[in-house]
């Protein structure tokens, strides 16, 4: 790739994120009264796994200015067992369906979103979670439980390779991959769907994010993912729905302070 072309490119990726809301000529689907698309995606299998909601069971750190304070990526993992009441409370905090607006018109999460499209889905590369098989799921947000989609012989490569060789993700206890269902946010924002659900995305990994911490855990949002290969893994068509984003989370020790910032070895090398 020449440079003019480079160019080009990071032109087009401005362009994209700048808001052009003036551009005329389009009418949504939403306005144009086709059917709106379904709330959420159905069950993929016919099982599925009740999550326990005790969370007052849980150590949460309510000092909220704290846990702002306290955040951080985190890449080490100790690799001890996370809990199924933790797992449970991480999936709520960050796609928890509280209630419906309408008789079926927008989930209102968790989480904000644009236009309350809620467009995307979870998934989970799972190696660490008490009483769970390891292996892939999919979280189903209306009655707030987990399906088994199943095994993998590599787990571990498959996470280290769907991260584009970040292997230090394949030692968290749960790997979430969030995947994008284009057209329930294209029903009503169209043209504009697809800079709208790249903020939206930032809302869920902020409260990934938070929700760890809160609890003691350690994550590390990831934008670098095969997509492609993760949408092989869940059963995905890679169109109108595709993974496009990743989050590592993990058990963590204080005593490996020094190993988190060994990943920033090269500031100092380098002289930064």
């Amino acid at each position: 790739m020449d440079q003019k072309e480079i160019e080009r490119r990071i032109a087009e990726g401005r362009n994209f994120v700048r808001p052009n809301w003036e551009d005329e000529g389009w009418v949504s689907d939403q306005n144009l009264k086709k059917p709106q698309p379904p709330l959420t995606k159905a069950p993929m299998r016919d099982q599925a796994i009740d999550l326990p909601v005790n969370y007052g069971d849980l150590t949460i750190d309510n000092d909220f200015l704290h846990v702002i304070n306290s955040r951080a990526s985190h890449r080490v993992y100790t690799q001890e067992n996370m809990s199924l009441l933790e797992l449970s409370y991480l999936l709520w905090t960050t796609q928890g369906v509280k209630g419906i607006r309408g008789k079926s018109y927008a989930t209102l999460r968790t989480v904000p979103c644009g236009g309350a499209r809620h467009e995307f889905e979870t998934y989970m590369a799972i190696r660490k979670v008490e009483g769970l098989e390891p292996g892939l799921y999919h979280y189903l947000p209306m009655s707030h439980q987990i399906e088994f989609l199943g095994a993998h012989e590599n787990l571990d490569e498959l996470i280290g390779e769907s991260l584009n060789g970040q292997i230090w993700g394949a030692k968290a206890n749960v790997v979430f991959y969030y995947s994008f269902v284009a057209y329930r946010a294209e029903w009503r924002y169209g043209i504009h769907a697809h800079r709208i659900v790249l903020v939206d995305a930032g809302h869920i990994t902020e409260n990934l994010y938070l929700a760890s911490t809160s609890i003691g855990l350690g994550s590390c949002a990831i934008g670098a993912v095969n997509g492609k290969l993760m949408d092989q893994a869940f059963g995905l068509d890679g169109e109108e729905e595709y993974i496009f984003y990743a989050h590592p989370v993990g058990t963590i020790s204080e005593k490996d302070a020094q190993a988190e910032l060994d990943f920033y070895a090269f500031v100092k090398e380098q002289g930064l």
